[in-house]
């Protein structure tokens, strides 16, 4: 079994379901009490956001990188970031290691492509749902079309996940919100839709949409098993 190397924290209510949903995978594969290899980091979330919200990314790209490094110093054969946004700066995580960077954008976008999907919503922060780093990923490798809600659903989307997800905050009224949102998607032409932020599968389920949801947290946990089982080794 490879040791998998998440990097974390961003925010860690996320992080906590990417531990239990990689260790629940591996002991269904293998059985008996086996769990998965892990070593994880976890930064300071309150610190990412505030680089985020100043457009620093080549501050944020520098701590993801460093924190990269010490993964794979500890002996990590891959890597994760256990989170969608921070794949903006995936680039400089790759540049920092010489081990491989399981994408989340490529594990979501071969899931999609498997289920013969070509239209699909995306919901996320403002900055995946607005930047090109992750819609042109999935158009460009897998074909597929990548729609967006207008700019007050955007908002809508973006405020619930920080002022809320990422604190554990769950409440009725914006999981009504965000049902309300996947159904314009829906009503724009997407066959399903991604849950682009890996903390949006604490609010809303397939109970809650007309179409499939690609739950990209639990998408990322299987390629990692996937590839930390590939050989066949327990």
């Amino acid at each position: 079994m490879k040791t998998i190397g998440i990097i974390g924290g961003m925010s860690w209510e996320s992080t906590a379901l990417y531990y239990k949903q990689i260790n629940e995978l591996v002991k269904a594969r293998l059985g008996g009490l086996h769990s998965a290899r892990i070593l994880l980091t976890s930064v300071d979330f309150h610190e990412i956001e505030a680089l985020q919200a100043a457009g620093n990314w080549a501050e944020a790209g520098r701590i993801l990188a460093r924190e990269a490094k010490a993964l794979e110093a500890g002996g990590a054969d891959f890597i994760l970031i256990a989170t969608n946004t921070m794949h903006l700066v995936a680039a400089d995580v790759e540049a920092a290691v010489s081990i491989a960077l399981l994408h989340i954008a490529d594990a979501t976008g071969a899931c999609i492509q498997a289920a013969g999907v070509k239209r699909v919503g995306l919901l996320g922060t403002g900055f995946t749902m607005e930047q090109a780093f992750y819609k042109n990923r999935i158009t460009g490798n897998f074909g597929i079309d990548v729609l967006v809600p207008d700019a007050a659903g955007r908002a809508d989307v973006h405020r619930i996940i920080y002022e809320e997800l990422c604190l554990g905050v769950v409440k009725d009224d914006s999981r009504d919100t965000y049902k309300a949102v996947i159904a314009s998607l829906v009503a724009a032409g997407a066959e399903a839709i991604i849950l682009g932020c890996t903390e949006i599968g604490m609010l809303v389920s397939e109970a809650d949409a007309p179409v499939p949801l690609f739950d990209t947290t639990l998408i990322h946990a299987e390629s990692a098993v996937d590839y930390a089982l590939k050989n066949g080794q327990a």
